[in-house]
This record gives C-alpha cells, structure tokens and sequence, in this order.
C-alpha cells in the first residue's frame, strides 16, 4: 500500500517508530521523543485521519464496509508499513499508545519488527469496546468540536486543566497551556476520528500471526479510560506478557512521565539486542 503519511524523524541509531491513540497526532510523542532521540532514529507517525495524514482510502465494494475498513487498525497498520518501506526502514522497534498499541500489534504481523511496546493499548477487550470507553471517547470529540474555544480559555489555569484532561493524563496539572490546547485541537479536528471509533467499537484486537519480537505493555496507574476487567484482557497476546504499572501516569502518560516511558522503551529495545528476533 502507498503511503502518503506525515512524520517527524530526529536523532540516530536503530530506528524507533512512535504511534499515537485515536483523536491525537505525532505530537503527542514530543515529551520523550528528545530522551528517546539520543538511542534512536525516532519516527513519529501521523496515522491515517490524524494530524497531517489523510485518511486511509479503500477499494472495497461498498462505500458502508470501505468507511469500516478504513479506520480499522488492520488498515492503519498496512499505511504504516507503506511508509516504513518507502523509507528503507528495516526490523524497526515499535511503540504504540491507546490506539497506536493496537496498530503496533497490526504492524507486528504485517512487518518485521525489533520489539514492541504497547502503552495502555486499545483493542484488548473480550467482544467490542465497552460502553464506558465510547461514551467517554464520544464525549471528548463532541466537546473538542463544539467547545473548543471555552475549553482553550479553561486550560491556563490548573484546575481547568483538570477538568479538561483529567480522564486522559494522571497528571493535568504539570502539563502546559499550550500542550492542552494543541490536544484539544488535535481531538477536534481529526477527520479519521468516526471511521476509527466505527471500526474498533463491535470488536478488539485479535491475534492473526504470532509475534516473535519481544513484547513489553504497560498501563498507567491513573488509566481511567482502559479499566480493569473491561479493557485488559491479555489473552490474545504472545504467552507470558504480564502489565507493568507506570505510576501517577494516566491514559496518555508520555506527558505524565516522560523518564517512565522513555526508559520503558528503551528496555524493550534493549532486550530485543539481547534475544535476536526469530524470523
């Protein structure tokens, strides 16, 4: 598949592709990915419908089953591996965060990867996303589209902050003005956000290959998005993987803990070095 895909690429060595959750952009990477640029040739991706990428097209026969595939984490992953073919990126480590954990999980089965590191992923639930977690999501986009200006003004200070990103992050209150403003832009502005949400609503991830390339995951101890017993079923994950707990971090916790998340990759890879991948 072609790949007309946005990123950012810094720094130097194995190369590292970041990805994003749903109604977010690459940016959302930028707290870790200066950490993560001094190990790596980080690539920051931005998914299909998402920051500055198109959305994914389908050649599907019908218009309803080509706008369910265009969203599914499937199709975002085989865009993904477009545009790491295009670029000559080989055997890359991979991390992924809410919905990006999901397409890293995608991406593992479709392409040959060093490791992968999947943040508070989506997609590991029994049947389809719990009620809880679309409303939730529901809820943000409506906001973000029709509140935006309001919910700009609110973010200067702490407590709005709060109020604004307190499901999301663990830690709303270190985070800047700016930073929140930008996350409600990107949440209000993707045009990727409905397809995405229809695809990974009547269904969770489910293993279509086996994955050989070591696996960490981990969730924030403040994850109020992804509950436990709804949204962290492990079953259709290589054998052995067991949670870590990133402490005080939410549902997105690159900005909680920068330090946290950088060296949980960074541990990952390193084990990757340790225990070539079986191809």
């Amino acid at each position: 598949m072609s790949s007309s895909l946005a990123y950012t690429r810094s720094g130097s060595g194995a190369p590292l592709v970041l990805l994003h959750g749903i109604g977010l952009n690459r940016s959302s990477w930028n707290p870790v990915v200066p950490t993560l640029a001094q190990h790596f040739d980080v690539i920051a991706v931005d998914l299909p419908g998402f920051g500055d990428s198109a959305e994914a097209t389908s050649a599907e026969a019908s218009s309803a089953q080509a706008t369910s595939a265009q969203g599914h984490p499937r199709t975002l992953a085989e865009a993904v591996a477009g545009l790491l073919a295009e670029l000559g990126v080989t055997t890359p480590h991979v991390a992924g965060n809410s919905l990006g954990g999901w397409v890293a999980l995608e991406l593992a089965a479709l392409y040959p990867v060093a490791s992968v590191t999947l943040i508070d992923p989506a997609g590991l639930w029994k049947q389809g996303a719990p009620l809880y977690c679309r409303i939730s999501l529901r809820a943000s986009r409506w906001l973000a589209r029709h509140a935006a200006r309001p919910l700009s003004y609110l973010v200067r200070f702490r407590l709005g902050r709060v109020l604004a990103l307190g499901q999301t992050h663990g830690r709303p209150t270190r985070l800047t003005p700016r930073y929140a403003r930008e996350t409600i832009a990107a949440m209000g502005t993707c045009p990727g956000f409905e397809a995405t949400l229809a695809a990974t609503a009547r269904q969770g991830y489910r293993a279509t290959a086996p994955i050989t390339a070591p696996v960490k995951l981990a969730f924030g101890s403040r994850d109020v998005l992804l509950l436990r017993g709804q949204s962290r079923h492990l079953d259709q994950l290589p054998p052995g993987i067991q949670a870590e707990t990133l402490p005080r971090c939410g549902h997105v916790p690159m900005a909680d803990d920068p330090g946290a998340v950088a060296e949980l990759i960074t541990r990952t890879a390193a084990r990757a070095a340790q225990a070539p991948v079986v191809r």
